[in-house]
């Protein structure tokens, strides 16, 4: 069983900058394309980021990309998201997920295709 809990949430200001964090238990991280996804409320869950396996390939949704980064490091079972020039637009719960993939996305990968979830963690931007 994979377990992934997320931390970095918190309240910012428009501008700023955060970095999100997801720690995953169990085995077999390094086979694992790890994902971030956000979700505001009233809306459906949106792609952020994923990293392959190796982390050579990385993949940003249209949102955020040019204004985060995400990158993972196997010895720590660790994925980070960095994100800057925050908006009130990415207010939202952010998600990490664990999925299990023989090659590497085609394009922006579906919520539903998930193997594993985090129970989030709230991002809240002010202006």
């Amino acid at each position: 069983q994979v377990q992934l809990v997320e931390s970095g949430g918190g309240v910012v200001q428009a501008g700023d900058s955060l970095t999100l964090s997801c720690t995953v238990s169990g085995r077999n991280f390094e086979s694992l394309a790890m994902d971030w996804f956000r979700q505001a409320p009233g809306k459906e869950r949106e792609f952020v980021a994923a990293i392959s396996w190796s982390g050579s390939s990385t993949i940003y949704g249209n949102s955020v990309k040019g204004r985060s980064v995400i990158s993972r490091d196997n010895s720590k079972k660790r994925v980070d998201l960095q994100m800057t020039s925050l908006k009130p637009d990415d207010t939202a719960v952010y998600y990490c997920a664990a999925d299990h993939v023989s090659a590497w996305y085609s394009g922006q990968p579906s919520h539903y295709g998930m193997d594993y979830w985090g129970k989030g963690t709230l991002v809240t931007v002010s202006t």
